[in-house]
Protein backbone atom coordinates (compact mmCIF):
# COMPACT_ATOMS: atom_id res chain seq x y z
CA UNK A 1 0.00 0.00 0.00
CA UNK A 2 1.60 3.28 -0.64
CA UNK A 3 0.32 6.65 0.55
CA UNK A 4 1.91 9.29 -0.92
CA UNK A 5 4.50 7.56 -2.84
CA UNK A 6 5.94 5.96 0.27
CA UNK A 7 5.26 2.29 0.09
CA UNK A 8 4.23 1.74 3.98
CA UNK A 9 3.94 -2.47 3.87
CA UNK A 10 7.96 -2.45 2.50
CA UNK A 11 8.64 0.13 5.19
CA UNK A 12 6.88 -1.93 8.16
CA UNK A 13 8.16 -4.88 6.81
CA UNK A 14 11.89 -3.34 6.80
CA UNK A 15 11.73 -2.19 10.60
CA UNK A 16 10.30 -5.23 11.85
CA UNK A 17 13.14 -7.19 10.13
CA UNK A 18 15.94 -4.27 11.76
CA UNK A 19 14.00 -4.34 14.81
CA UNK A 20 14.51 -8.66 15.04
CA UNK A 21 18.31 -8.14 14.62
CA UNK A 22 18.79 -5.49 16.98
CA UNK A 23 20.44 -7.33 19.38
CA UNK A 24 21.53 -4.08 21.98
CA UNK A 25 18.04 -3.12 22.23
CA UNK A 26 16.34 -3.01 25.76
CA UNK A 27 13.31 -5.58 25.92
CA UNK A 28 10.89 -2.86 26.90
CA UNK A 29 11.94 -0.74 23.98
CA UNK A 30 11.53 -3.24 21.47
CA UNK A 31 8.34 -3.97 22.90
CA UNK A 32 6.88 -0.74 22.75
CA UNK A 33 8.27 -0.25 19.20
CA UNK A 34 7.19 -4.09 18.07
CA UNK A 35 3.38 -2.24 19.36
CA UNK A 36 3.68 0.60 17.24
CA UNK A 37 4.34 -1.42 14.12
CA UNK A 38 1.46 -3.67 15.14
CA UNK A 39 -0.45 -0.18 15.27
CA UNK A 40 0.64 0.89 12.50
CA UNK A 41 -0.67 -2.23 10.64
CA UNK A 42 -3.64 -2.49 12.20
CA UNK A 43 -4.69 0.84 10.98
CA UNK A 44 -3.00 1.62 7.82
CA UNK A 45 -5.81 -2.14 6.99
CA UNK A 46 -8.36 -0.14 8.62
CA UNK A 47 -7.88 2.98 5.72
CA UNK A 48 -7.60 0.74 3.17
CA UNK A 49 -10.75 -1.13 3.41
CA UNK A 50 -13.15 -0.25 0.65
CA UNK A 51 -16.43 -2.05 -0.45
CA UNK A 52 -14.51 -4.51 -2.51
CA UNK A 53 -12.20 -6.32 0.37
CA UNK A 54 -14.88 -5.66 3.09
CA UNK A 55 -18.52 -5.65 3.92
CA UNK A 56 -18.73 -1.83 3.59
CA UNK A 57 -21.69 -1.11 1.13
CA UNK A 58 -20.36 1.02 -2.18
CA UNK A 59 -22.76 3.87 -0.77
CA UNK A 60 -20.58 4.50 2.15
CA UNK A 61 -17.49 3.75 0.44
CA UNK A 62 -15.92 7.53 -0.58
CA UNK A 63 -13.29 6.05 -2.70
CA UNK A 64 -15.09 3.91 -4.86
CA UNK A 65 -14.73 5.07 -8.58
CA UNK A 66 -18.09 6.93 -9.93
CA UNK A 67 -19.26 5.86 -12.57
CA UNK A 68 -21.17 8.46 -15.33
CA UNK A 69 -24.16 7.44 -16.96
CA UNK A 70 -24.25 8.03 -20.70
CA UNK A 71 -27.06 10.53 -20.94
CA UNK A 72 -29.91 9.01 -22.76
CA UNK A 73 -31.55 10.29 -26.47
CA UNK A 74 -34.95 9.51 -24.94
CA UNK A 75 -37.26 11.73 -23.40
CA UNK A 76 -37.61 11.50 -19.83
CA UNK A 77 -41.53 10.16 -19.00
CA UNK A 78 -43.54 7.42 -20.26
CA UNK A 79 -43.96 6.22 -23.72
CA UNK A 80 -46.38 8.33 -26.10
CA UNK A 81 -49.12 5.80 -26.62
CA UNK A 82 -49.16 4.36 -22.99
CA UNK A 83 -52.38 6.29 -21.47
CA UNK A 84 -51.56 6.49 -17.86
CA UNK A 85 -54.05 5.43 -14.91
CA UNK A 86 -54.61 7.52 -11.37
CA UNK A 87 -56.60 5.93 -8.31
CA UNK A 88 -59.30 7.90 -8.33
CA UNK A 89 -61.08 8.79 -4.96
CA UNK A 90 -64.29 6.75 -3.74
CA UNK A 91 -66.95 8.39 -2.27
CA UNK A 92 -67.38 6.60 0.74
CA UNK A 93 -64.08 4.99 1.92
CA UNK A 94 -63.38 2.47 5.17
CA UNK A 95 -62.16 5.15 7.24
CA UNK A 96 -62.14 9.19 7.85
CA UNK A 97 -59.33 10.45 9.96
CA UNK A 98 -60.01 14.15 10.93
CA UNK A 99 -56.51 16.04 11.30
CA UNK A 100 -56.82 19.19 13.37
CA UNK A 101 -54.78 22.38 12.94
CA UNK A 102 -52.97 23.22 16.46
CA UNK A 103 -54.28 26.71 16.64
CA UNK A 104 -50.85 27.51 18.90
CA UNK A 105 -48.70 27.63 15.81
CA UNK A 106 -51.55 30.12 13.68
CA UNK A 107 -50.58 33.65 13.94
CA UNK A 108 -53.04 35.47 16.18
CA UNK A 109 -56.07 36.41 14.81
CA UNK A 110 -60.02 34.92 14.24
CA UNK A 111 -60.22 31.88 11.91
CA UNK A 112 -63.71 30.16 10.72
CA UNK A 113 -63.64 26.45 9.61
CA UNK A 114 -63.51 26.56 6.08
CA UNK A 115 -64.56 22.88 5.12
CA UNK A 116 -61.17 19.66 4.49
CA UNK A 117 -59.10 19.65 1.84
CA UNK A 118 -58.27 15.45 1.51
CA UNK A 119 -56.26 12.92 0.52
CA UNK A 120 -57.38 9.09 0.17
CA UNK A 121 -54.30 6.57 0.89
CA UNK A 122 -55.53 3.11 -0.45
CA UNK A 123 -54.08 0.59 1.29
CA UNK A 124 -53.91 -3.33 0.51
CA UNK A 125 -54.53 -5.51 3.72
CA UNK A 126 -54.07 -9.08 3.37
CA UNK A 127 -54.74 -11.61 5.90
CA UNK A 128 -55.25 -14.54 6.54
CA UNK A 129 -57.81 -17.14 7.95
CA UNK A 130 -57.20 -20.64 8.83
CA UNK A 131 -60.04 -22.86 8.72
CA UNK A 132 -60.20 -26.15 10.77
CA UNK A 133 -62.04 -28.97 9.46
CA UNK A 134 -62.91 -32.20 12.20
CA UNK A 135 -64.64 -35.38 10.87
CA UNK A 136 -66.04 -37.11 13.52
CA UNK A 137 -64.34 -40.54 13.94
CA UNK A 138 -66.36 -43.21 15.03
CA UNK A 139 -64.90 -46.52 16.29
CA UNK A 140 -67.64 -49.65 16.64
CA UNK A 141 -67.25 -52.69 18.64
CA UNK A 142 -64.81 -54.52 16.24
CA UNK A 143 -62.39 -51.67 16.80
CA UNK A 144 -63.24 -50.44 12.80
CA UNK A 145 -62.55 -46.50 12.92
CA UNK A 146 -65.09 -44.62 10.52
CA UNK A 147 -64.04 -41.14 9.69
CA UNK A 148 -66.89 -38.53 8.20
CA UNK A 149 -65.87 -37.70 4.60
CA UNK A 150 -64.20 -34.22 4.07
CA UNK A 151 -65.76 -32.08 1.62
CA UNK A 152 -63.76 -29.02 0.77
CA UNK A 153 -65.94 -26.29 -0.43
CA UNK A 154 -63.05 -24.81 -2.93
CA UNK A 155 -59.57 -25.78 -3.24
CA UNK A 156 -57.10 -24.23 -0.75
CA UNK A 157 -54.30 -25.00 0.75
CA UNK A 158 -54.25 -27.36 4.07
CA UNK A 159 -52.82 -29.85 6.59
CA UNK A 160 -54.34 -33.18 7.47
CA UNK A 161 -53.36 -34.23 11.29
CA UNK A 162 -54.37 -36.73 13.18
CA UNK A 163 -55.89 -36.18 16.39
Amino acid sequence: MKIDNIDVDSAVTHARQLLAAERDISPALKSALEMILLLVTVLLNRVTLNSKNSSKPPASDPNRKKGSRKKSDKPSGGQKSHTGTTLQKIEDPDEIEIISIDRRTLPKGQYTEDGFETRQVFDIDISRVVTEYQAQRLINEKGQCFIAPFQMKSLRLYSMERG
